[in-house]
């Protein structure tokens, strides 16, 4: 069966990603039948509209829930809303059962129509253009990547560099140390700012060219899911080439140039593809679908890619998605997919749909993924600006093979433990998990990642301690705030 989800009246079908407290966040998004966004975006309203009292608001998302959600078994049968100011703390509580099973660990939510409509149709953010990480210790902040036309690479600021202190000005610059002792990592979210543009901080940087203090406003920028200085690179390992592509996030305007580059592949006769999605959080399914297609040059329309499975009492919008091979697909015969703690939703949507059909030839390459099988559906309340991200179904590859709860470590048939070496670009033969990525599709040995939770206790402890790792190479967690905007969920770390 094709996609069925044109029954559900104003509603959009998506995968998120991680949520608030986790390693990374994200979200996989369909619009009924087509894989869109909803259009158009509703300007925000005050609460003093009819309908849009708290109390209302409220009422309306439980209702949906009671309706749609994936675990319906886990919700109290009542709940006074009384004591919750929002209605984001009110749909937390509802759902607190499920996430204490690590069912729904904050993938069910409230977000504002307008801004993730603006998320999906252009990867419109505002910010610094830069995706953050504390190292193993919480004391030291680590930029792991730094984006196109933002004004952190604008200013020099890229991949590899610490911030050691934030400030308003250069007068008042606190330590990222003092910082976190005072306030934990929600400090430095609070350091850095509301993410608006025009906001401005003072920072301090440390990176190969010395310590220096930089001062950087946030402002408007559209993220490019393909980075045009490393997103699609034809890598050259000992006379081999390799394709390596880096996805950020699934959203629409990654379709063009995913398909630029594996039709260069194509042109190029590589049948070894390097997937890198260590910090993607997430996106829009039809965008994951495409990425299967332009690896399925040699699966037929009649082989499945995934399923999708709701709740039995909504089993008429079940569906089941099918290879479509495109012009430029190629016909891999090995893939080694990079992640990470910060690999979720459509990222591991995508890993999983490729088990069945090439076993231990696809590989998972760094670490264990965040482990989200489950997806969103999208239920607006327009008057109010409200959308409510409901856990409605989850997600199998053809052998039915879903479940990962707890990352994907444990569902792969290949995989091989490896750094994230942000010494050096993504990308870059040199980089750690690129080199472990190299080794996987040529045959050489390695070590197999532990199948343990994504939690950071777990991570911390699935590495090898008998190894010295350079600082470059030491465990990071990506910073996350408590409530994410709809692009930290997707690209996690942002700022």
């Amino acid at each position: 069966m094709r996609r069925s989800w044109g029954a559900i009246v104003g509603l959009a079908a998506l995968l998120a990603g991680c949520g608030g407290g986790g390693g990374g966040s994200g979200t996989v998004a369909a619009s009924p039948g087509a894989g869109s966004t909803p259009a158009p975006s509703p300007t925000p309203t005050p609460t003093a509209v009819a309908g849009c009292s708290l109390r209302e608001r409220q009422d309306w998302a439980a209702a949906q829930l009671r309706e749609w959600y994936l675990f319906p078994e886990t919700l109290p049968s009542t709940l006074d809303p009384t004591p919750y100011g929002t209605v984001g703390d009110y749909v937390d509580a509802l759902t607190a059962t499920a996430r204490s099973q690590r069912r729904d660990r904050y993938f069910t939510y409230v977000t504002s129509i307008k801004e993730e409509d603006a998320y999906y149709a252009s990867g419109q953010s505002a910010g610094f253009g830069i995706r953050l990480a504390l190292d193993q210790t919480g004391q030291r902040l680590f930029i792991t990547e730094a984006f196109e036309g933002a004004p952190a690479l604008n200013g020099g600021v890229d991949r590899g560099a610490e911030i050691v202190a934030i400030g308003t000005t250069a007068a008042n610059l606190r330590t990222v140390t003092a910082i976190v002792a005072a306030e934990g990592s929600a400090g430095l979210t609070n350091a850095l700012g509301p993410d608006t543009a025009g906001t401005t901080r003072v920072l301090r940087i440390s990176d190969a060219a010395g310590t220096r203090t930089v001062t950087l406003a946030k402002t408007d920028f559209a993220l490019n899911p393909v980075s045009s200085r490393y997103g699609a690179l034809i890598l050259n390992d000992g006379g081999r080439q390799v394709g390596y592509v880096n996805l950020r996030t699934f959203i629409t305007p990654a379709e063009a140039p995913l398909r630029a580059a594996f039709a260069r592949f194509r042109a190029a006769g590589i049948t070894n593809i390097i997937v890198d999605l260590r910090y993607n959080g997430g996106g829009l399914v039809s965008v994951a679908e495409l990425v299967g297609d332009l690896m399925g040059a040699n699966r037929s329309t009649a082989e499945v890619f995934s399923y999708t499975n709701f709740r039995p009492e909504k089993a008429v919008e079940n569906d089941t998605k099918f290879f479509a091979p495109q012009p430029e697909s190629v016909a891999p015969t090995r893939v080694a997919f990079i992640g990470t703690g910060g690999t979720a939703s459509a990222s591991e949507l995508v890993i999983n749909a490729f088990i069945p059909y090439l076993h231990g030839n696809a590989g998972l390459i760094g670490g264990n993924t965040y482990g989200k099988p489950v997806g969103q559906i999208a239920l607006d309340q327009a008057a109010c600006d409200d959308r409510l991200r409901v856990i409605a179904f989850a997600t199998q590859n053809a052998a039915r093979g879903g479940n990962y709860f707890d990352g994907l470590a444990g569902t792969v048939e290949a995989s091989c433990r490896a750094n994230d070496d942000i010494g050096y670009p993504l990308g870059d033969t040199r980089e750690a998990s690129t080199r472990a990525a190299l080794d996987f599709l040529a045959g050489r040995s390695c070590t197999r990642i532990g199948a343990t939770a994504t939690s950071a206790a777990n991570r911390a402890a699935s590495i090898d301690h008998s190894v010295a790792l350079p600082p470059s190479e030491a465990p990071r967690e990506l910073l996350t705030p408590e409530r994410p905007t709809t692009p930290q969920r997707e690209v996690p770390g942002l700022f």
